[in-house]
């Protein structure tokens, strides 16, 4: 067995937890996840940001308390935390693309940064909050583009500024633990840095998967303008399985684990873009095809691997989904997605379905 959320825990059931970004992509699917074992679910983000959208499409606004709220406005997102009294919070709100940072870089630096120092305050003043899980990302490390893998006390960095700003998340995030949540006040407090995370349900724009799908949709060649890039792909369900396993320990083991914790891929599926490519098309058919961008791209990292072997060690969290698979069911969800299918209950099958391996170990 490799997590601890697996069935028949009664952990989730109840708790009232808080979500940020709940009508994005990862946090649609952590909402579905957490309403799946019990969890009394309030959401806090702004509406959809894409048509179509997995908080649509899976009726989320059906399972948890919505509430649009600006993580910028500080006052209101207090207000509305104070109100929830969570005892878990999981903070998913971000920009959270590379490419538009580098055209609205306030507006990145004001969400990715100070509403995250929003929220930790506003936590300041709700005593109900144990827990709370701040996710940032593979991209907070200073890339030397090395072989190895990075690990979570490598240094931190960031060249462009989303990278950057969730560099600087994780040490308003220290800043936070070590100042204020002690003493009376302990609030375990740890961020999560997740890799690629592609699946079912994602339409955000100049994002790999989804621009590939909408290509294919429409019977034309996938653009692509670095097919030699190498990342830690993983199925979205990958991360949030670490992000309740870390809440979990976090709250079995207070700052014992209140640090930052990498949630990657096994080492074998840090695969290049072209690699994701031919296997899409593969798994598409119907003539599928792809073809190089050579228009001038701004800097992005070539090169990128995190090394989970602490989450292993401390967290006996493990990858549960080969990249091959999670292709595969990205390629059914999404024509299911275009059948008309009851694409909530097609997500709660693909958790179950998750869960199942995670127990198994297959």
């Amino acid at each position: 067995m490799t997590g601890s959320i697996t069935p028949p825990t009664p952990f989730w059931r109840g708790k009232r937890v808080l979500l940020t970004g709940h009508t994005g992509f990862k946090g649609g699917w952590l909402a579905i996840w957490l309403h799946r074992l019990g969890a009394q679910v309030t959401g806090i983000a702004l509406p959809p940001c894409t048509e179509p959208s997995l908080y649509r499409a899976a009726r989320i606004g059906d399972l948890v308390d919505s509430r649009y709220c600006d993580i910028r406005d500080a006052a209101a997102l207090r207000e509305q935390v104070v109100a929830v009294r969570p005892d878990i919070v999981l903070h998913l709100a971000a920009q959270a693309l590379v490419r538009p940072s580098y055209a609205q870089p306030v507006e990145t630096f004001a969400t990715n940064i100070m509403g995250t120092a929003h929220l930790l305050d506003a936590l300041r003043a709700t005593p109900s909050a144990k827990v709370a899980v701040m996710v940032t990302t593979d991209k907070v490390y200073r890339n030397n583009e090395w072989p190895h893998p990075y690990r979570e006390n490598d240094t931190l960095g960031g060249h462009d500024p989303y990278s950057n700003s969730k560099g600087c998340v994780e040490l308003i995030t220290s800043a936070y633990r070590n100042s204020f949540f002690h003493g009376e006040h302990a609030v375990a407090l740890a961020s999560a840095r997740a890799g690629n995370v592609i699946g079912g349900g994602d339409w955000a724009d100049d994002r790999l998967i989804p621009d590939i799908l909408r290509a294919v949709e429409q019977s034309k060649p996938v653009v692509v303008r670095n097919p030699k890039a190498t990342r830690p792909w993983q199925h979205v369900l990958e991360p949030l399985s670490g992000y309740l396993v870390l809440a979990q320990h976090l709250w079995e083991h207070g700052h014992a684990v209140a640090q930052g914790w990498n949630f990657g891929p096994r080492d074998e599926d840090a695969r290049p873009v072209e690699w994701i490519l031919d296997h899409m098309v593969q798994a598409w058919g119907d003539g599928a095809s792809w073809q190089l961008d050579n228009d001038p791209q701004p800097h992005e990292a070539r090169y990128l691997k995190l090394d989970i072997s602490k989450a292993r060690a401390h967290l006996k969290w493990e990858p549960t989904w080969s990249l091959e698979t999670t292709l595969t069911r990205i390629v059914h969800w999404h024509r299911a997605w275009l059948q008309g299918d009851d694409m909530h209950e097609r997500c709660v099958e693909e958790i179950n379905s998750y869960m199942a391996a995670m127990a198994t170990g297959a």
